[in-house]
C-alpha cells in the first residue's frame, strides 16, 4: 500500500451529517497522518519522553502509557532506551488501535519488554510505576472523571515517579483563546487541511474533546498529592505538564 493511502481524509468530502469522532479503524489507517498534522508539537513532546525518563524512572521501573493509540511513545521510548531500562504497558479503549500497536511494538521492539492491553483508564487496576503517560486522552474523559482518574494514577507512581500529561487546552481570556484557536487552524492550513476539513473534523469533536485550562490540570495535579506540577511545553494550544511524585 502506497504511504498515499495513509494520508487523513475522513474529512475532506461533505458530510449530511457529521458523526462523533471514534478511534475506529478508519482512523487507525491514518491515525500517524492524522497527529503529524493535527497536533502541534507531537513529536518534540515525543522526543523529550527519553530524556525525561533517564532523569525521573529508576532503571528497570515500570512505564504506564494510557491512551497509547499507535504506541508512539513506546517506540519513542525504546528508541532511546535500552532493553533493561524500562518496562511498558500501553493501555488503549480501542481494539483497532490496541492490535496495531502490539503489532508494531513487538516488530519494532523485540528485545523491550513491552505490552499493550485493551482497558478502560478509569477502572484499571494499576501496578506501581514509576512514570505514567497520558498524552492526550485526558481531553477525551467526562469532566467529571478526571479528578478521579488522576487521584488513581498519583496512588499508582511510586515515590519519585512523575506523570506526564500533555493534552490541548484553553486560555483563561475569550479573546486570547480566540487568538490561539484560528493560529491553531492556520497550522492546520499549512499541513495541507482544507476549510471543510477543519470545520468537519471541529465538529465531530464537539463535545468528545473538551479541553481544560492549564490552570485547572494544575489545580486538579495538586488535588491529587502532587507535590509540584509544572508546563514544560506549550506550543499554541498544545500543552504537556509534569508532576512529580514525591
Amino acid at each position: 500500500m502506497s504511504d498515499a493511502s495513509y494520508r487523513d481524509a475522513i474529512f475532506s468530502t461533505p458530510l449530511d451529517r457529521v458523526a462523533r469522532f471514534s478511534f475506529d479503524e478508519r482512523v487507525v489507517a491514518c491515525f500517524p497522518d492524522m497527529i503529524r498534522r493535527s497536533v502541534p508539537g507531537y513529536g518534540q513532546i515525543l522526543a523529550m519522553l527519553g530524556p525525561l525518563a533517564r532523569r525521573h524512572l529508576r532503571h528497570g521501573g515500570h512505564v504506564y502509557d494510557l491512551g497509547c493509540s499507535l504506541g508512539a511513545a513506546g517506540l519513542a521510548l525504546a528508541g532511546q532506551l535500552p532493553p533493561e531500562a524500562f518496562r511498558y504497558t500501553g493501555v488503549d479503549l480501542s481494539p483497532a488501535m490496541v492490535e496495531r500497536a502490539g503489532e508494531t511494538l513487538g516488530a519494532e521492539c523485540p528485545e523491550h519488554a513491552m505490552s499493550v492491553v485493551e482497558g478502560d483508564i478509569r477502572d484499571l487496576d494499576y501496578r506501581a510505576s514509576g512514570m505514567i503517560l497520558l498524552n492526550f486522552t485526558l481531553q477525551f474523559l467526562a469532566p467529571g472523571d478526571r479528578d478521579a482518574v488522576i487521584a488513581r494514577l498519583f496512588e499508582a507512581l511510586e515515590p519519585g515517579g512523575v506523570l506526564v500529561l500533555s493534552e490541548k487546552v484553553v486560555a483563561e481570556d475569550e479573546q486570547d483563546n480566540a487568538w490561539l484557536v484560528e493560529r491553531y487552524h492556520d497550522f492546520k492550513r499549512a499541513n495541507g487541511y482544507s476549510e471543510l476539513e477543519i470545520s468537519q473534523k471541529r465538529t465531530a469533536l464537539e463535545n468528545v474533546l473538551m479541553p481544560d485550562t492549564l490552570a485547572a490540570h494544575h489545580a486538579r495535579l495538586a488535588r491529587a498529592g502532587f507535590a509540584r506540577s509544572l508546563t514544560w511545553f506549550q506550543y499554541l494550544n498544545f500543552a504537556s505538564l509534569i508532576a512529580f511524585k514525591e
